[in-house]
């Protein structure tokens, strides 16, 4: 499926190919949410689900001329709005699940409710996918939202969701660039500890269906010409699919920047539950928004 999918504007052609996906949008309040979501039922990608306060879901009534045709819940607690969205999704009454007005800390305390047995199941990691106009393909950088300060065994679980999620939409053996700000080991820099051992993991066959470098600065993850400055060779380095960052800080502050000084396109998920998440911050346009609608729609049939 990837090998068309070079652009972000792409997502959506894809998405309709296959038809309408069911998408939850839990505390159906937010503005920009549910205009995001109004966009992506008249494109013909979701059929959406409203779960929320009723008073503040009729004030977008007059925004979607089929609003009165829309599934919806009404609950007044925004707990049991919570638990009414995530086990739509869990019982299998709907695709996706995008947060509204909510907190990001609410809406994953209830997808991770023990209940459901997610929790001891799945490792959830956030995964954001980029079209950066001076790079050569799409980009994805993993995890700028959800986990802080990843030890070596929850890298592990990232790169796996990361390398699983690629193959799903299309690209068969992702090259993944385990980022630090070096390229050499160095015993004061866990970081490079930790890519050194991911890479080797990889080689040994602990990680498949990828192909993991690292340490490397992200120079010479994104730049041909800066890493054969450096005599960095191997298949990964200037032509990297998923930028591994080594922690939430670096990742947030690598997204933004794309974002507001690269004029990047992205669209953005939560990966590794059953079904996908679209968790976008409020800092995001619509058009984000729009577009990891699309890309959840896109990855759906096999997440």
């Amino acid at each position: 499926m990837l090998q068309q999918l070079h652009k972000i504007s792409d997502l959506k052609s894809l998405a309709k190919q296959q038809g309408r996906k069911k998408l939850v949008l839990c505390a159906a309040g937010d503005e920009h949410s549910i205009d995001a979501v109004f966009d992506a039922y008249r494109e013909g990608v979701i059929e959406p689900i409203l779960v929320g306060k009723k008073e503040e879901m009729e004030r977008f009534a007059d925004e979607c001329k089929d609003f009165e045709k829309f599934e919806k819940y009404f609950e007044t607690d925004e707990e049991e709005i919570v638990k009414k969205s995530v086990s739509l999704v869990v019982n299998g009454q709907a695709d996706i699940l995008m947060k509204g007005n909510v907190t990001t800390a609410t809406l994953l305390k209830g997808v991770l409710n023990k209940d459901y047995g997610l929790r001891e199941k799945r490792f959830l990691s956030h995964f954001a996918l980029f079209e950066v106009p001076n790079y050569h393909k799409l980009l994805a950088i993993t995890d700028v939202a959800l986990n802080i300060l990843p030890p070596l065994k929850h890298k592990v679980r990232i790169v796996k969701n990361a390398v699983r999620f690629f193959r799903k939409i299309g690209v068969e053996k992702p090259k993944v660039a385990a980022l630090s700000a070096i390229e050499m080991v160095n015993e004061d820099m866990p970081s490079t500890i930790d890519a050194a051992l991911l890479s080797i993991m990889q080689r040994r066959g602990q990680i498949k269906n990828c192909i993991i470098d690292g340490p490397l600065a992200f120079d010479n993850a994104i730049s041909k010409a800066s890493s054969e400055q450096k005599n960095i060779g191997g298949e990964v380095a200037g032509d990297a699919d998923i930028l591994l960052v080594p922690n939430i800080e670096s990742g947030n502050i690598l997204y933004k920047a794309f974002v507001f000084f690269a004029d990047a396109k992205v669209a953005g998920l939560v990966i590794g539950a059953p079904f996908p998440i679209v968790l976008t911050s409020r800092s995001d346009s619509e058009e984000t928004k729009l577009n990891s609608i699309f890309l959840a729609a896109v990855s759906v049939k096999n997440t």
